[in-house]
């Protein structure tokens, strides 16, 4: 039988357990294009996606990523302008973020437009369904897009001229069965001018 000192131990350790999964919160950072490595971690990742608490005014925090101007032609990713509609997404697997043959096409037609038009840039935002932790799903946007990102590398595509963000699952639709949530799993590919 454990004493009363140890039943409250006990007690705190197994609070302690309980609330060391609570979230933490941070919104998903545009990777660096330059050297080919990703500038944010997937481990820093936070479980939720709330920047400011759910009265939060997010409009301000979002315009750098690129999050604004759903429209294709009015949005803006930093200093250039978002161009959307011109390549076509690529599709993953669920959970996965190797390129199927099959939609290695897409970026074969995105390398040879970006080789003829020199002065545009490339944003690939990975995107993820609903499925899984908010941490999970930026994580894999962020594998999705870097995927995509280091193809298009070895098609001849300058780095520096590529940047990556992952919207992780932001956008997803909800409650979605996985058949029907495979239009959510894709890198989008976005002209930057």
């Amino acid at each position: 039988m454990m004493s009363k000192p140890a039943h409250i131990v006990l007690l705190l350790l197994s609070a302690l357990l309980l609330f060391s999964g609570c979230t933490r919160t941070q919104a998903p950072t545009p990777s660096g294009g330059g050297s080919g490595g990703s500038a944010q971690q997937s481990g820093a990742l936070g479980d939720d996606f709330i920047t400011g608490g759910l009265d939060g005014d997010f409009g301000s925090d979002l315009d750098g990523l690129g999050l604004q101007g759903r429209d294709g032609f009015s949005g803006m990713f930093g200093d250039r302008e978002r161009v959307e509609g011109v390549l076509e997404p690529v599709f993953f697997g669920f959970d996965q973020s190797s390129i199927a043959s099959n939609e290695r096409g897409k970026l074969q037609e995105a390398a040879n437009y970006l080789e003829n038009n020199p002065d545009v840039g490339l944003l690939i935002e990975g995107r993820c369904d609903w499925y899984g932790t908010a941490e999970y799903n930026l994580a894999l946007g962020d594998r999705r897009a870097n995927s995509v990102r280091d193809f298009l590398v070895t098609l001849g595509v300058s780095s520096g001229r590529i940047e990556t963000v992952s919207k992780g699952d932001l956008e997803a639709t909800p409650n979605l069965p996985k058949d029907q949530s495979q239009q959510d799993r894709r890198a989008d590919l976005v002209i930057l001018r």
